[in-house]
């Protein structure tokens, strides 16, 4: 320990002395001009303590004239969602500032730098940089000290966007359902298919299914194509596989710099794997009416740069999820398999099959499986994920432990992707559920009150095949699901969801409309996890998507920031992002409290889900209804956008610490396990960057520097658990925390 105390201080002595260029010396003097009593303290400081000291003299005493609750909100003993709105603008830029005094001298390993060390000092940066030109800070970060300084002197306000301004961001993106949209995905199928055909033709494709009969013309051929169109096994065998046929199919338009880092994602050994239907919504003949509005989806296929040079030094997000046999994970849960069941919370586990559940159709570039796609642990290898004869054991030998788990209430179905499992093995994993909801429904009769088990409410399928390829949802799955949910029902199962995951409202199309339109009608509840993206966190994008998805019958759940180190730095948009959505566009379908008792009642009558979604939007005037929850799903053990910015890297890249999310139970490890630290992968302005490369006025994002805290919000009642007529154990069994020393 004290040799690596004695490393870091040598490397902190080293960036001490790196000279700042000449743009962080404009910028610095930029910020000097701007704040005079900054400037004073600094020139005056014959050290970083004084500096130090003279700054938070300054920023306590501003703060002190403002108001208690800002005081009583940097001491954290006034806390919540409700509490962060009542902040002042200004308020809210001198807490980061008195945060980041407290936390002057913190050393970090910086995952998105493999491990190197990483050193939050912003104030005494400052004043290397005023006294000796030194510190080695980059002109990302003077442009967050510029930001943040004019916002804590009220140079900088926040002013706050119109409904009629998120509309009109809204507007800019078409969903799939737009008559022209569909008109250029009908082009782009034929062309797909064509060149199919001739694959198919020249022999350089063989499928023992998909084959043509002797004689055939080529209009029998293009027929016969679009029969196996419908067909969710076609699109399976003929998933690209290659960068060369995923640029054949896409009309040859992607350029030499794209083709190059494909390439490069083979040699690595990075997957491709992408479906002919889904590739068809990528645009190739680009229409003026829709510029960039693929971007989310062509950056769910397209792989950047920063995932390839990262390939191969990728490190776990998923804590919990590294187990190992007989001991319990991060979050202090002992599993009966490292591979089929994960678990995080106290009422819900994670179900994985051991058959082609396990993988996916399709695969997303900012997959958390990347970590293990570097020791080739591939789940596109359809054949190898066939059920063998003893997963029916294993099968059986889960249910037993979701039977004799006092608090588990609800079964997460998922993989890889839930609907991947063919219809007899979903049927199977589905009957085992009812079956051992029936055992725990009896077992608990002999038991007291207060002593019984926590019985089955809830079931969920987690998937994205009615996104990634919506013919998955046949008359026959359709049947399977109803019948379960009649089953279910009759043994107390009230909940029954399809947990999906739409990107883009270019992603709702007519087919994927009729698949929900079937998985509704079942009596399924669908609801959405959107992963907020660099492309997708555009103005009025997520926005766009909930209106959408809402007219389609679809609630969403969750709005994701986007997890992982620097092989999602492309994809990845700064919690600061998230925040601001939640606070300047969701805001706008917010739903009034009076309403929480009748939307409680939506999911238990999930056939009428599109009607009584619309009928609520439209009596409070609505342009959708914001359902979801913005949150990070942290490296330990839960959820949550609570966190305040603490630091800050010598390249701008903020350093954010995260409480768990104080609206829900937890494991107890969580008092052990105290905050948890994220460094972003990149700096407020290499994001804004990012977006004007994607055509955005970053103007419209002014605001944004400022956000540098966050309150996860409270969970709708739409998806509280119905409450028992009985009272449960408090007891937690499976679970195993380590000894206080």
């Amino acid at each position: 320990m004290q040799l690596s105390k004695s490393k870091n201080m040598e490397t902190i002595q080293k960036l001490d002395k790196i000279a700042i260029t000449v743009k962080s010396h404009k910028l610095l003097q930029q910020l000097l001009d701007e704040n005079t009593e900054l400037e004073v303290i600094m020139r005056n400081a014959k050290n970083e303590t004084e500096a130090l000291i003279g700054v938070r003299q300054w920023v306590m005493g501003v703060l002190k004239e403002s108001s208690d609750i800002a005081i009583k909100y940097y001491k954290r003993e006034y806390k919540g969602h409700d509490a962060l709105t009542k902040l002042k603008w200004n308020e809210i830029a001198a807490i980061r500032l008195l945060d980041y005094i407290d936390n002057a001298g913190r050393v970090f390993n910086d995952q998105n730098l493999r491990g190197q060390v990483a050193v939050s000092n912003p104030i005494k940066l400052i004043w290397l940089a005023v006294n000796r030109g030194t510190g080695g800070a980059k002109p990302y970060f003077f442009e967050d000290m510029v930001h943040l300084f004019r916002q804590f002197t009220g140079k900088e306000e926040r002013q706050m966007p119109t409904r009629d301004d998120v509309e009109k961001w809204m507007e800019r993106y078409p969903s799939g359902l737009d008559p022209r949209i569909v008109k250029l995905r009908e082009e782009n199928r034929e062309r797909i298919i064509n060149i199919l055909i001739d694959k198919i033709d020249s022999g350089e494709i063989i499928s023992r299914k998909y084959t043509f009969e002797e004689d055939m013309s080529r209009e029998q051929k293009f027929l016969k194509m679009l029969e196996w169109w419908d067909d969710h096994i076609f699109h399976l065998q003929f998933a690209v596989r290659s960068p060369d046929l995923l640029n054949e199919l896409l009309g040859n338009s992607l350029d030499p710099d794209t083709m190059k880092v494909l390439y490069e994602a083979e040699e690595q050994g990075i997957p491709f794997f992408v479906n002919p239907y889904y590739l068809s919504l990528l645009h190739v003949r680009v229409p003026y009416f829709a510029v960039g509005a693929d971007l989310a989806i062509r950056y769910y296929v397209i792989y950047s740069k920063q995932l390839i040079s990262e390939f191969g030094h990728i490190v776990a997000w998923e804590k919990e999820d590294i187990v190992k046999p007989g001991e319990p994970n991060a979050a202090g849960w002992l599993l009966p398999s490292k591979h089929n069941v994960h678990r995080r919370y106290p009422e819900v586990a994670i179900l994985i099959p051991d058959t082609v559940g396990r993988a996916c159709g399709g695969l997303c570039a900012s997959c958390q499986r990347l970590y293990d796609f570097q020791s080739g642990h591939l789940n596109f290898n359809l054949d190898k994920l066939k059920p063998d004869g003893t997963w029916q054991e294993r099968l059986q030998l889960h249910m037993e432990y979701f039977e004799k788990d006092t608090q588990l209430r609800d079964i997460l179905i998922t993989g890889g992707d839930a609907l991947m499992s063919s219809d007899k093995s979903l049927k199977q994993m589905l009957n085992a559920v009812v079956d051992m909801a029936v055992r725990k429904q009896k077992a608990n009769e002999s038991r007291a009150d207060g002593e019984k088990y926590a019985e089955m409410l809830r079931i969920r399928l987690g998937t994205r095949l009615p996104v990634y390829l919506p013919q998955r949802i046949t008359p026959e799955l359709i049947e399977i699901l109803a019948d379960f949910k009649r089953r279910a029902s009759d043994v107390g199962i009230q909940q029954f969801v399809i947990q999906t995951h739409f990107e883009s409202p270019m992603e709702i199309t007519p087919v994927v409309k009729e698949a929900i339109d079937k998985l509704i009608r079942a009596g399924w509840t669908v609801t959405n996890q959107h992963v907020f993206t660099s492309a997708s966190s555009r103005r009025g994008h997520t926005a766009k998507l909930r209106k959408v998805l809402n007219q389609v019958g679809v609630l969403p759940y969750y709005t994701f920031s986007v997890k992982g180190y620097m092989e999602n730095n492309f994809n990845f948009a700064t919690n600061a992002r998230a925040v601001q959505e939640q606070m300047e566009e969701k805001v706008f379908g917010t739903i009034p409290e009076q309403e929480y008792n009748l939307i409680k009642t939506f999911p238990l009558e999930a056939e009428n889900m599109v009607e009584n979604v619309e009928r609520l939007r439209k009596k409070h005037n609505l342009p959708f209804i914001g359902t979801d929850r913005n949150v990070l799903n942290l490296p330990g053990v839960g959820k949550s956008l609570t966190f305040r910015v603490i630091g800050i890297t010598r390249y701008g890249r903020r350093i954010l610490e995260f409480d768990h999310d104080a609206t829900r139970t937890h494991s107890p490890i969580i008092h052990d396990i105290g905050r948890i630290v994220i460094i972003e992968s990149k700096s407020i302005s290499e994001y804004l960057q990012q977006l004007s490369e994607f055509g955005e006025n970053v103007e419209e994002y002014t605001s944004l520097y400022g956000y540098s805290i966050g309150e996860t919000e409270n969970r709708l009642p739409i998806y509280e658990y119905p409450e028992y007529d009985f009272k449960i154990s408090d007891e937690m069994t499976n679970l195993e925390l380590p000894e206080k020393k």
